[in-house]
């Protein structure tokens, strides 16, 4: 399908995400519009025939969507989507599978780095203005990462580059994924995901980077988490539902394991009342790993890519869903 850009206008919905400022910038020439809340979305849904967005998506809205030919997701994520009725629209769609690589596995690094150097008890340190003494005992103390082994599950682009940092810092890499046919830069031993229980005990950080799927659906579960060295860290930025949260609360409470860093949770916003909230040994960001200044940016590059194909009837699309 070739699509006709000369007169197309671009919907961007969105309550925080200053797309269509950022896409202005592109001087493009195209028309284009946003809106910032579900209820102006719908209420303008049929005046764009190129419509980016995430969230804010309900398939109600498709029979109201007369113009629609292309939707680009903002995000990975794309199970909101009712495909079968886009389809049968005649609507592309594509996802942004990519967006936030460099975010998401810098954000996992960092989490890593704060756990290891105890940066987030320095800073409640410094709250209470407490100037922490010198530690005798070794288990206590902060960390060096060189000689230390971390096991990425998932090794897609965000794993794949953590992978990279990792190494950077001189540590080994054990990698899991589902399909171990090649070799993955960076990745010292390559198993497949059904080995994660039996390697859990080598590592001093595990990382999940993986997507949710019936698969890794709680696959840190009360089990996973025991079979963790006590002196290990667990992060999480793929999402809240691959670990079981109450499992996870209750090794954190018993200091089973050293500490765990956390992006994503199983509900989220977190309830004000999670035990989550107030546990020293947690470093916990509110699902923000993947969101820097220039994610809007990557977005509209994504785009960009898909429009000129479009425009090309150039096949596939970038990060093609439809």
């Amino acid at each position: 399908m070739t699509m006709k850009l000369d007169d197309a206008t671009i919907h961007f919905a969105h309550s925080a995400y200053q797309l269509a400022t950022l896409f202005e910038q592109r001087q493009t020439g195209m028309k284009h519009f946003q809106t910032w809340t579900p209820d102006e979305t719908r209420a303008r849904i049929g005046d764009g025939d190129i419509f980016v967005a995430s969230g804010f998506w309900k398939n109600d809205l498709l029979p109201l969507a007369g113009r629609l030919r292309f939707i680009q997701v903002c995000a990975a994520g794309y199970d909101q989507f009712d495909q079968d009725a886009i389809r049968a629209q005649g609507v592309r769609l594509a996802n942004a599978s990519g967006v936030n690589v460099n975010a998401v596995s810098d954000h996992a690094m960092a989490l890593t780095l704060g756990l290891t150097r105890q940066l987030h008890t320095g800073r409640d340190n410094q709250r209470n203005a407490h100037w922490r003494p010198m530690i005798s005992d070794l288990s206590q103390r902060e960390d060096e990462l060189p000689g230390k082994t971390m096991l990425i599950f998932g090794l897609g682009k965000i794993g794949g580059r953590l992978a990279k940092l990792a190494k950077a810092f001189d540590m080994h890499v054990i990698g899991l994924k589902r399909d171990t046919s090649s070799p993955v830069l960076h990745v010292d031993e390559l198993y497949t995901s059904s080995a994660l229980r039996d390697l859990l005990p080598r590592a001093d950080v595990v990382a999940l980077t993986c997507p949710l799927t019936p698969e890794t659906r709680n696959v840190m579960d009360a089990a996973a988490l025991a079979a963790m060295k006590p002196s290990s860290f667990l992060i999480n930025v793929a999402r809240g539902g691959c670990v079981d949260e109450v499992a996870l609360i209750d090794t954190m409470q018993r200091q089973a394991i050293a500490g765990a860093g956390i992006d994503v949770t199983a509900t989220e916003p977190l309830a004000s009342d999670s035990p989550l909230w107030g546990l020293e040994n947690v470093l916990l960001t509110p699902h923000t790993g993947g969101e820097t200044r220039k994610y809007e940016d990557n977005v509209i590059d994504i785009l960009l890519e898909n429009l000129d194909r479009l425009s090309r009837g150039a096949d596939p699309l970038h990060n093609q869903i439809i």
